[in-house]
């Protein structure tokens, strides 16, 4: 079996890809990669050229980019169940994955950073407005368990942990749909593994000598 490793820091969203990894029960390693000179250097740029984490090596395989790292490990372990099954699934599961790695970030991290679409303008952005991507999302959750149905998936890690991260930091709005799914996916023994693992690193990062 080619080894999994996972370059990640845990204040990034490198803990999206430790939960997925921690969701399909195959063994791995986190190699942790120090924000600035490090993340930058020529030997981690071989890895990832943008020097950013998280980066996923499988094998002589690299995969960049949380959307495409969670899609790639949920269809190469699909013994673990994550990947869709049906027809109805799988749209539903392509959409979300990729509404939120779309219209979702970048809606949230305009609005983080000041910047609002003028309303003649918003037909020029793929998301239109923050307002119309939560309502979007909103109407997608509130009759459905998980985003692709009935079922757990991987679209529900990458959602849900764009979720989770925005309404802990109040980037995105505490909505009782979006509230009544995170509460869901948030008690799944992976998640509580992944986040108990990578706030112990935050800790011990910080406990650690500086300089």
């Amino acid at each position: 079996m080619s080894k999994l490793t996972l370059y990640t820091h845990p204040m990034s969203r490198g803990r999206i890809v430790r939960w997925m990894l921690e969701e399909i029960s195959q063994p791995y390693e986190a190699h942790v990669v120090a924000y600035g000179p490090q993340m930058k250097s020529a030997d981690y740029r071989a890895i990832n050229p943008m020097g950013k984490v998280p980066a996923l090596r499988h094998g002589d395989l690299v995969v960049t980019e949380c959307a495409g790292i969670i899609a790639y490990l949920a269809d190469t372990f699909r013994d673990a169940g994550l990947y869709p099954q049906t027809d109805a699934e799988r749209a539903a599961y392509y959409r979300w994955m990729f509404f939120a790695a779309g219209p979702l970030e970048t809606a949230v991290s305009n609005r983080t950073l000041g910047f609002i679409v003028p309303e003649e303008k918003q037909r020029m952005v793929g998301y239109g407005s923050y307002e119309l991507v939560l309502d979007t999302l909103e109407q997608a959750l509130a009759d459905t368990a998980y985003v692709a149905g009935e079922r757990f998936t991987a679209a529900d890690v990458y959602l849900g942990s764009h979720l989770m991260w925005g309404m802990q930091f109040g980037s995105i709005e505490r909505r009782p749909a979006f509230e009544a799914y995170v509460a869901r996916l948030g008690s799944r023994p992976a998640h509580l593994r992944a986040t108990q693992l990578d706030d112990a690193l935050a800790a011990d990062l910080a406990a650690a000598p500086q300089g």
